[in-house]
C-alpha cells in the first residue's frame, strides 16, 4: 500500500463516515475499514489517499482503550501517514468512565512520542463552533445555537451528559495533561502560522478554536504546519474540514465535487437504537411517508434475542410484501428509552442482526442504521469490511449514503449510518428515494 496522507480512527461509526464524507466530497479518495485491514483487503484499496478505521471507543471504558487503542495507533504510525487523527464526536461526548477522550489522547501521544497534541472540535459545516474554548452546537429543531451544557439534547444525554462547555475543563477531568488554547482572536490576527505553532506546541494539549471560515482555514494551516511535532491529532471532523478548505493550501485541500444521486432502489430497511428527539421526528415523518414503524423492546434484545429477531423477520416480510419499508426502533424519544443505555452493545448488535437477516433474506439493496453507538456495534453483524462514499445526502452533512464491501467481496449494499442528532426530519425518506 502506498503511504496515505491521512489515517484516522473514529470513536464511533457515524463519526467515521462523517470524516469520509468531508474528504471524499473534496476529491480525496477515502476508504473506511471496520478493523485493521489484512494485506489482501488493504491491497484492494491501495490507491486511497485517506484511510479510516471505524471504532467503538465512544462507548467503551478507559480500560478497554488501554487494551485496544495502542495496536490501532501503532498501525496508523507504521502506515507512514503524514497525519494521524483520533476522531471524536463534534459534541465532545465523553466522560472519565465512558468514551474518555483524555485517555485516548494520552495513549496516542505516547505511541507517537509527541510532547504536544493539537485538539480541533469546531466544524461550522455541522453547525458546531468553539469560541474561547467553549463549545456551541445547533439542535436541528430550531434556529438557536446552544452552549453545549445548555443544549436541549446533549445536556441530557443518557450516558455522557454535557455539564461543562469549556472543553479545556471538560478534558482535564480525563487526563493529567494541561490544556492550552489558540483562540479565534489569535487565529484571525495577522500572526504568522509559525508563530501560532510555537504558541500551540508549548502546551501538552492545544485546543484550537474554529468559529467561522477564516478561523477554520487558519486551523487547517496550523495543523499542517505542526505535522512534524504533532502528527497525531485529536478532534472532530473539523480537523478534515479545516485541512480540505481550499484556502488552507494543504495537499488535502480541494473544491466540493458534484456527485449524482444513484436513484431509488425500492423499499429499504431501517433499524434505530437512537433516543434523540431528532431521530424521533425522523421516525414519525417516515411513518407518514411509506414506512411501517415496529417497536422493539430493547430489553428483549438483551434477554431473548433469538425470538426477538425471529419475530422481527416475520414482521419485516409482511411489511415488505405490502410495498412499505420496515423501520424497527427501540425508542421514540428519550422518555421511551427506559434506561437501557448500559446494554447498548447488545442492543446495537441485536438490531444489526435483524437488519442483516432482512437484507439477506429479501435481497434489499439499501438500508439505514440510526444511532451512533448502535451503528458501531450493528456493523459487525452486517459482515461489512469497508465503506466508501456513494453520495452525500442533502441537508444532512455527516451521514452520507455509502457503498459497502462485505467479507464475500461483493459491493451491492448501499447503507447509511446516522448519528442521533443528525439530519432533517425527512432523513429516512431521503435515503430511500435519492
Amino acid at each position: 500500500m502506498s503511504k496515505p496522507l491521512l489515517t484516522y480512527y473514529g470513536d464511533d461509526l457515524t463519526g467515521s463516515t462523517d470524516v469520509m464524507e468531508a474528504l471524499a466530497t473534496r476529491g480525496c479518495p477515502t476508504v473506511l475499514f471496520t478493523d485493521i485491514p489484512g494485506e489482501e483487503l488493504a491491497a484492494r484499496f491501495s490507491d486511497r489517499q485517506a484511510i479510516g478505521i471505524a471504532g467503538t471507543s465512544r462507548s467503551e471504558t478507559p480500560e478497554w482503550m488501554d487494551r485496544n487503542l495502542p495496536p490501532v495507533f501503532e498501525w496508523m504510525k507504521q502506515s507512514g501517514s503524514v497525519l494521524c487523527h483520533y476522531k471524536v464526536c463534534s459534541t465532545f461526548d465523553s466522560s472519565p468512565k465512558a468514551g474518555s477522550i483524555g485517555r485516548a489522547l494520552d495513549i496516542g501521544a505516547a505511541v507517537f512520542d509527541q510532547a504536544s497534541t493539537l485538539l480541533v472540535v469546531g466544524a461550522p459545516e455541522l453547525k458546531r463552533y468553539t469560541a474561547f474554548g467553549h463549545l456551541f452546537a445547533f439542535a436541528h429543531f430550531g434556529p438557536d445555537i446552544f452552549r453545549i451544557d445548555r443544549h436541549p439534547v446533549m445536556a441530557r444525554h443518557p450516558v455522557t451528559p454535557a455539564d461543562e462547555a469549556d472543553l479545556r475543563q471538560h478534558l482535564m477531568r480525563q487526563t493529567r495533561k494541561t490544556v492550552g488554547l489558540v483562540d479565534f482572536v489569535q487565529l484571525k490576527s495577522q500572526t504568522a502560522i509559525e508563530e501560532l505553532k510555537a504558541v500551540a506546541v508549548r502546551n501538552p494539549v492545544a485546543l484550537v478554536d474554529v468559529l467561522d471560515e477564516e478561523s477554520k482555514v487558519r486551523a487547517g494551516q496550523l495543523i499542517w504546519a505542526s505535522r512534524d511535532v504533532s502528527p497525531f491529532i485529536v478532534g472532530s471532523s473539523g480537523v478534515e474540514y479545516a485541512l480540505v478548505a481550499e484556502a488552507a493550501g494543504t495537499p488535502l485541500a480541494g473544491v466540493p465535487r458534484n456527485i449524482s444521486p444513484p436513484g431509488s432502489r425500492g423499499p429499504i430497511a431501517v433499524v434505530s437504537g437512537s433516543c434523540s428527539p431528532t431521530t424521533e421526528r425522523q421516525i414519525r415523518h417516515a411513518m407518514q411517508n411509506g414506512f411501517e414503524g415496529i417497536h422493539v423492546d430493547p430489553r428483549s434484545l438483551v434477554e431473548d434475542q433469538e425470538s426477538t429477531v425471529a419475530n422481527a423477520l416475520v414482521t419485516a416480510g409482511d411489511v415488505l410484501a405490502s410495498g412499505k419499508s420496515p423501520l424497527f426502533y427501540t425508542a421514540i424519544g428519550q422518555a421511551d428509552y427506559g434506561g437501557a443505555a448500559e446494554s447498548g452493545h447488545a442492543i446495537g448488535s441485536g438490531l444489526g442482526r435483524i437488519l442483516a437477516e432482512i437484507v439477506g433474506r429479501h435481497g434489499l439493496r439499501r438500508a439505514v442504521v440510526a444511532g451512533g453507538d448502535t451503528s458501531s456495534h450493528a456493523i459487525r453483524r452486517l459482515a461489512i469490511q469497508a465503506l466508501e462514499l456513494l453520495v452525500p445526502l442533502p441537508g444532512c452533512p455527516g451521514s452520507p449514503l455509502c457503498t459497502a464491501s462485505t467479507e464475500a467481496g461483493t459491493r451491492t449494499l448501499e447503507i447509511a449510518f446516522k448519528g442521533g442528532q443528525v439530519g432533517t426530519d425527512a432523513y429516512f425518506t431521503i435515503v430511500r428515494d435519492i
